[in-house]
């Protein structure tokens, strides 16, 4: 540390080990949660996530056939939609705070944004209670009866609705849910971009709407990157999308149909998954297959945010 300031060691003294015990901790769950899934893989090889199928039984292993097709698709599927609704509400909601609310409201601009944090930080169990009880019977009786009449036609959109609770419905949930995290990430990026650009825009004699143009174009990484974690998110949430899915192993092939994902059948399977060879260790390869996910898209996201912080 032979150059360094004071400050700058003491930054390294305290910063170094908590990345390094947070990295360790990360490569642990990784290594614990491979270990556990062997016996599912050896078993089944790559048939577990090529097929769907749940049939356990508590005597013969051998009769038990277990595959993760149908709620890895649901879980795509769902993190999807999520993420298609989500973005453009996200981004409007931050040209809207930022450019239409006045300036010189400097209270309500704050409350507006702090409403978006209040959001990240609301349990999951509430979001969950709120999609069961108000948003699930709501898209029963009103949209999807209607988007079954009039586009019936298009195959994901092809089954009658008998329940509210569908594939479309979590994935609607989840964009509500993941809406304040994306808003957060564009805002950072977007009050960060040097008020010289901006006022180069203005001086070309740009309209509003395409300064708007301009400036996104600006935080297109970091936009990219907020759409990322938002689908990390969407894809690991449990309790929410297990109480509106519909918890139904099956493809999500239409969207007015009920479905499940990884998150949701580990959640209700797990409790009684000991009394069956091989569930455990399947649940658990669920459960590595959500890690990579999240592992993956959090450091394409963190690599766009990266760029995004040229501004800073």
């Amino acid at each position: 540390m032979a150059g360094k300031s004071r400050s700058e060691k003491w930054f390294l003294l305290t910063h170094v080990p908590a990345t390094l015990v947070s990295t360790s901790v990360l490569a642990v769950l990784f290594l614990v949660l491979l270990h556990q899934s062997l016996p599912a893989l050896k078993a089944y090889g790559l048939s577990l996530f090529a097929e769907s199928a749940w049939s356990p039984s508590e005597k013969d292993p051998a009769e038990s056939r277990y595959g993760l097709l149908a709620p890895l698709a649901g879980t795509l599927v769902t993190s999807l939609i999520a993420v298609a609704l989500a973005l453009p509400l996200a981004v409007s909601a931050v040209l809207f705070g930022e450019e239409v609310l006045p300036r010189g409201l400097g209270s309500l601009r704050g409350a507006y944004s702090s409403l978006f944090e209040v959001m990240i930080g609301l349990p999951t169990v509430v979001y969950g209670l709120w999609g069961l009880s108000v948003l699930s019977p709501l898209l029963e009786e009103g949209l999807y009866q209607a988007l079954y009449r009039t586009l019936g036609f298009l195959p994901l959109l092809s089954c009658e609705p008998l329940t509210g609770s569908t594939v479309l419905t979590a994935g609607i949930l989840l964009a509500v849910m993941v809406t304040p995290l994306v808003y957060v990430v564009v805002l950072n990026a977007y009050r960060h971009v040097p008020h010289t650009l901006r006022e180069a825009a203005l001086s070309l004699g740009a309209t509003r709407y395409e300064y708007a143009r301009i400036m996104l174009g600006l935080i297109r990484p970091a936009i990219v990157a907020g759409a990322l974690l938002g689908f990390g998110r969407a894809a690991g949430e449990t309790v929410a999308v297990a109480m509106v899915v519909g918890n139904t192993l099956r493809l999500p092939t239409c969207l007015l149909a009920p479905s499940y994902t990884v998150s949701s059948l580990i959640a209700n399977q797990f409790g009684n998954a000991g009394l069956y060879p091989l569930m455990t260790s399947v649940l658990l390869a669920g459960g590595l297959m959500l890690l990579l996910v999240g592992m993956a898209s959090s450091l394409v996201a963190f690599i766009y945010l990266g760029r995004a912080n040229r501004f800073a």
